[in-house]
């Protein structure tokens, strides 16, 4: 029977996932194209690259703020068990963030810019290996014992972490590539297409990779892909091989806006078999969402503020990137839109 209580965890665990998405695609190209941005023949195109970013970046690392919050109201159970267990890439990862941002502002004025370059570069990398570190280990399940982490420091490195901080990686620099694809002109372009390619083959290699170990390795997951939600489970792989087929194809026809679309696709596919294959569990193996919430009230209250602040951030959002739209070309900064 649904109780109330349960409809609220339910509501929030979709939240929860909206956010998290949100912030993905939106932060995952600015990442992105912090790592192409190294590879960049010269320091004029490196500046393209990062000017596509200049109005865009800052509003799009409020998600991970929101996520980060709502999480600690909703859920501080699982707010806890991830600081304690995976301190070490959460740490790796807010000092990314901050590197990031630091490389990012003081780059633009610096006259030798060859430092800043690489910061940003650099924590752009380490975000998206962090990132996937984080995501791996919680695929795979943290040790608890009566709710309470009983894993070693370094539990969080195994090579199925490994293997999804590879494909995050790939997947960023996709998203990245695919954006470039559509903020940009050639010769950049055609260097953002051909990255794409690559990038596509890579992610598609790793995602493949990981979705036969998942069920093979883990069986709580395979109960769940081969359960009474069979249906659901081949939809959604169903759906990232066509968004594949789409991109390869729209890259190769010469569409601008449609191999990012493609991308984004791919993402929110890959995301809803992620979220379908832990639920009803929030930390797997054994940690559920009912265990990990907080009470009905607290989740009324904030389900409260959310509801406002949710849809402002959605219009700001879309109204920055609508006045913020078209082409960065060769000579303008990444302060140029703004």
């Amino acid at each position: 029977m649904l109780t109330v209580h349960s409809f609220l965890v339910t509501v929030w665990f979709l939240l929860l996932g909206v956010i998290l998405a949100l912030y993905v695609i939106l932060d995952g190209f600015t990442i992105g194209v912090g790592m192409l941005s190294l590879f960049s023949p010269t320091e004029e195109r490196r500046s393209v690259l990062i000017a596509t970013l200049g109005s865009v970046w800052d509003a799009n690392e409020t998600w991970l703020i929101l996520l980060g919050g709502a999480l600690f109201g909703a859920f501080p159970v699982v707010y806890g068990l991830i600081l304690h267990a995976l301190y070490i890439p959460l740490s790796l990862l807010l000092f990314a963030l901050i590197i990031r941002a630091a490389s990012f502002e003081f780059r633009e004025h610096a006259h030798n810019k060859k430092g800043w370059n690489l910061g940003f570069s650099g924590a752009s990398a380490l975000i998206a290996l962090s990132q996937g570190l984080i995501l791996g280990d919680l695929i795979h399940g943290l040790p608890l014992r009566h709710g309470h982490y009983i894993g070693g420091t370094w539990g969080w490195i195994h090579p199925f972490s490994l293997a999804v901080a590879v494909g995050v990686l790939a997947g960023y620099g996709l998203l990245g590539a695919t954006y470039l694809v559509l903020r940009t002109e050639d010769p950049i372009q055609g260097r953002a297409r051909i990255a794409s390619y690559w990038l596509a083959g890579v992610t598609f290699v790793v995602a493949l990779l990981v979705t036969v170990w998942t069920p093979l390795s883990y069986p709580r997951i395979a109960h769940e892909w081969f359960g009474p939600r069979f249906w659901l489970f081949v939809w959604l792989p169903l759906i990232a091989v066509g968004a594949f087929a789409l991109l390869i194809r729209s890259l190769r026809r010469g569409h601008e806006a449609l191999p990012f679309v493609a991308t984004v696709i791919i993402f929110l596919a890959s995301f809803g078999g992620l979220a379908t294959s832990l639920y009803p569990d929030i930390v797997p193996p054994s940690l559920t969402l009912k265990e990990a919430a907080s009470g009905s009230l607290t989740l009324v209250f904030m389900l409260t503020g959310i509801g406002i602040l949710l849809p402002i951030m959605l219009v700001y959002n879309g109204y920055q990137y609508l006045v913020f739209r078209g082409k960065v070309r060769i000579g303008e900064s990444a302060y140029s839109h703004e």
